[in-house]
């Protein structure tokens, strides 16, 4: 990757505000011709600056009003139990968020769904019988105070 000077900053935090800014007037907003601006935006597509452009939809608009993190324990700490995990993982819809974290937990889960009893019915069916989770810990979002926040750089 090439380095970014402060007119490719420019376009990734206009971009970061407002992915759906024209190249006409991301251009006026950086200061530059739309020709210039056009090429280094696809530059910085191409070099993976930008992984992806995309809708932000209102939770809540399509039910799926719970926002809930859960903590998970592993039996092993192994790359094969994380490996395991990680692919059961990766094919839930309802998985906003997976990460490796350390501390009191293997990993953080993201997850949205409708209610609380939706939730009980994922943990039943899905989450406890995810490959080697030995313990999980459930903390419902009462309140989204901040949320995908712009990068700051």
């Amino acid at each position: 990757m090439s380095d970014l000077d402060r007119i490719d900053l420019n376009i990734l935090r206009h971009l970061q505000g407002n992915g759906r800014l024209t190249n006409a007037e991301l251009a006026a907003a950086v200061n530059v011709s739309p020709a210039t601006c056009h090429r280094r935006t696809q530059r910085l597509f191409d070099e993976g600056h930008v992984s992806r452009v995309q809708a932000q939809v209102s939770p809540g608009s399509v039910g799926l009003g719970a926002l809930v993190m859960v903590g998970v324990v592993l039996d092993r700490s192994t790359p094969e139990s994380f490996a395991a995990f990680e692919d059961a993982v990766s094919d839930m819809k309802e998985m906003l968020d997976c990460h490796l974290v350390a501390g009191d937990f293997d990993y953080l889960l993201k997850i949205r769904v409708r209610d609380m009893a939706d939730f009980n019915v994922l943990h039943g069916r899905k989450l406890i019988a995810l490959p080697g989770v030995r313990q999980t810990r459930t903390f419902f979002v009462m309140k989204e105070v901040k949320e995908n926040a712009p990068l700051a750089f």
